[in-house]
């Protein structure tokens, strides 16, 4: 049996540069953040039979993989060369469709269980690429490069994106005393709406590609933005970065009109009000989570939004990155 733990993560700036539609044009650019929320993986090799079973929200007992319905899960095991006598668990701590990169946590957790279980070593690199391959060249899902690589990595992580797709890591610069401020500062609150973000990143795709004026200028100043919150996490002028996110919302809202919702603009506005200096919501927008940076008064903040009936996730940033956590 062998157990994985891959963390969720949260875009703290360039989210959608890594998209193939811009970084194959452009390049592209994202500082992300994991966090200690995971999906867990339990692979194990039952001595019964050869059946393929997946367990999951669902329970699926198969002959033949192509009867797999768990789209990710079917193609990662045709991936590896498992195609019998095989059972997967999963479970994770935040539900899919919040924009936290989900679908890659399990993917890439599945990948490294399965390398683990034929005792293959694999560089994080290569895994994260090899659930980029999966998911966007095999199953046609409108993901970037983050999703892959934040949940490989982990961590307060860098992702500089070459036209050709090549990806350089690199860990930011930041001190712990930095990075625990940041995470005190960024507060998290589920809006209540899952959603599957595809519709969402196929229009933003699509206007890349048709060079839409709008959506590629908003782009390019998410990008520069981008950079400047990592200069200032970086330098430790933090509050720039709750400024920054506010400039990130206005660009973001023009690149799909799903983003966002009324009664999110509302909560927004009641936000800054309340003392944020910016915001974000999670993934491609329109539900998961809205990200807010509030510099004090977290306790008075907290208590606002329960008036929105927002449920805050309380989470701590993972340094770890996808591992093992049980081999046996």
């Amino acid at each position: 049996m062998i157990v994985t733990r891959t963390p969720f993560r949260v875009t703290l700036g360039g989210g959608g540069t890594d998209l193939p539609s811009y970084y194959e044009k452009y390049g592209g650019f994202i500082f992300s953040a994991g966090i200690n929320k995971y999906v867990y993986v339990d692979v194990n090799r039952p001595t019964s039979d050869d059946l393929i079973r997946i367990k999951y929200s669902e329970s699926e007992t198969v002959s033949d993989i192509k009867d797999v319905r768990h789209q990710v899960a079917r193609e990662v095991l045709r991936y590896a060369g498992v195609d019998k006598n095989i059972e997967v668990s999963s479970v994770a701590d935040i539900p899919a469709g919040t924009g936290l990169g989900s679908s890659s946590c399990y993917a890439v957790g599945l990948l490294h269980a399965l390398h683990t279980l034929k005792h293959e070593y694999t560089p994080l690199e290569q895994m994260a690429e090899e659930d980029f391959r999966i998911e966007e060249g095999i199953l046609k899902r409108p993901i970037g490069k983050q999703d892959p690589y934040l949940a490989a990595f982990g961590g307060l992580t860098v992702l500089d994106i070459a036209t050709d797709g090549t990806v350089k890591v690199r860990k930011a610069n930041v001190s712990l005393e930095i990075a625990d401020e940041l995470n005190q500062n960024l507060l998290m609150f589920f809006t209540g709406d899952t959603r599957n973000a595809d519709d969402i990143l196929s229009e933003q795709s699509t206007a890349a590609k048709e060079e839409k004026k709008e959506v590629i200028e908003s782009m390019h100043h998410i990008k520069e933005l981008g950079y400047g919150i990592l200069d200032a996490v970086e330098s430790g002028n933090l509050d720039d970065v709750g400024r920054k996110f506010h400039e990130h919302w206005q660009y973001k809202k023009k690149i799909s009109t799903k983003m966002t919702k009324p009664e999110y603009d509302v909560i927004y506005n009641a936000a800054l009000k309340g003392g944020a200096l910016g915001g974000k919501i999670s993934g491609a927008g329109g539900g998961g989570f809205l990200t807010f940076y509030v510099p004090e008064k977290h306790r008075e903040f907290r208590e606002a939004m329960k008036e929105f009936g927002l449920r805050e996730m309380r989470y701590r940033f993972d340094f770890d990155g996808s591992k093992v956590l049980a081999d046996f």
